[in-house]
């Protein structure tokens, strides 16, 4: 999930990264774009407990 954060983060569009990986689905980036925000709750939190 980490990876189709950082493509989209450089730039590149949904096709993009879809024309580039055809392994990919435009559901697998929804899904990562769906997660993104606990992604960043999850690194808070281990922040404040470490």
């Amino acid at each position: 999930m980490e990876f189709i954060l950082e493509l989209l983060s450089s730039g590149m569009s949904i096709d993009d990264i879809l024309a580039d990986y055809d392994d990919l689905e435009r559901d697998d980036i929804l899904a990562a774009l769906l997660f993104a925000p606990r992604l960043t709750q999850v690194k808070s939190i281990y922040n404040v407990v470490k």
